[in-house]
């Protein structure tokens, strides 16, 4: 039974992603993650402008005047989303948790997927496989994994992101669309990206948030790693103490998406995703 405050977090998603589709962002997601071909629907009259090669000699000899072959697109595609709910996820200093920011990332793709008949999949991660939504069809199946995200209690603090992919792996028995949601906190999972890569079309949505970046000047505090419990009492007046505190996360993932050919959007807590999003789309899709 869901509690009053989860209802309410999950249809004001809905309405934001709801909103956030509307401006396009499934058409931009259809343009960038193509079908497996194309496939014979119909024939029709040739008209002026028409692709010449696409002419049906066969019926155009039979009825005496051209005629052309029409296809559709063949997608069948199936979209899984890796989410990291591991400790780190629970920090935010801006607007949203980074976990709050990751579940409206999801929905916006889920969506999109239903929205493009496509099938989506979840598998939710720390250090271990929190839950794993096998990949369906359908508002409803959506709605599912939206619903998770935001009610699943996590076992596990730390983050695994290569028992993550690795796992992925094996539950994708075809080449399918990979969005990984996490703020990449981790390590050793390079070579499991790399083969992922390799089959399946990855993209790392790579979630930060200010604080990360720009460590305040607020004299001593207590500082606790919501991965391992530590606690410890830093001088933030310290330049070399602020440098020292500043996640290197960001520029070590990066490095790793280079090297793994892996396409990387950055987004923060502390300013809107929307636009973002469907620039990054466009990049893609200019691309191809």
């Amino acid at each position: 039974m869901l509690d009053r405050e989860t209802i309410e977090k999950i249809r004001r998603i809905r309405i934001r992603t709801r909103t956030i589709l509307d401006t396009g962002i499934s058409g931009s997601y259809h343009a960038v993650f193509k079908g497996r071909g194309m496939e014979f629907a119909e024939v029709r009259e040739y008209t002026p402008g028409d692709d010449v090669r696409t002419i049906d000699w066969n019926v155009t000899a039979r009825m005496g005047h051209p005629y052309v072959k029409k296809f559709v697109e063949e997608r069948d595609l199936t979209l899984l989303l890796v989410v990291d709910l591991s400790g780190s996820q629970q920090f935010g200093s801006q607007y949203l948790l980074k976990r709050d920011l990751a579940a409206e990332l999801a929905a916006v793709l889920a969506f999109s997927a239903v929205a493009n008949h496509d099938r989506v999949g979840a598998v939710l991660f720390t250090d271990r496989i929190e839950s794993f939504v096998a990949p369906g069809r359908g508002t409803d199946h959506a709605l599912r994994i939206v619903r998770d995200l935001l009610t699943t209690r996590p076992a596990g603090l730390g983050t695994d992101l290569d028992l993550a992919l690795r796992f992925s792996r094996r539950v994708l028995k075809r080449r399918s669309i990979v969005a990984v949601i996490s703020d990449f906190q981790a390590e050793g999972y390079e070579r499991a990206l790399g083969v992922l890569r390799r089959r399946h079309d990855v993209i790392a949505l790579h979630l930060s948030d200010p604080r990360e970046q720009e460590i305040p000047n607020v004299g001593l505090v207590a500082l606790s790693d919501p991965e391992t419990g530590t606690v410890r009492v830093v001088d933030t007046g310290h330049p070399l103490v602020r440098s020292h505190l500043r996640s290197a996360s960001l520029e070590t993932a990066r490095e790793v998406f280079r090297r793994t050919g892996v396409d990387v959007l950055s987004l923060s807590t502390g300013a809107s995703y929307e636009q973002p999003l469907r620039a990054f789309f466009k990049s893609r899709e200019r691309r191809r």
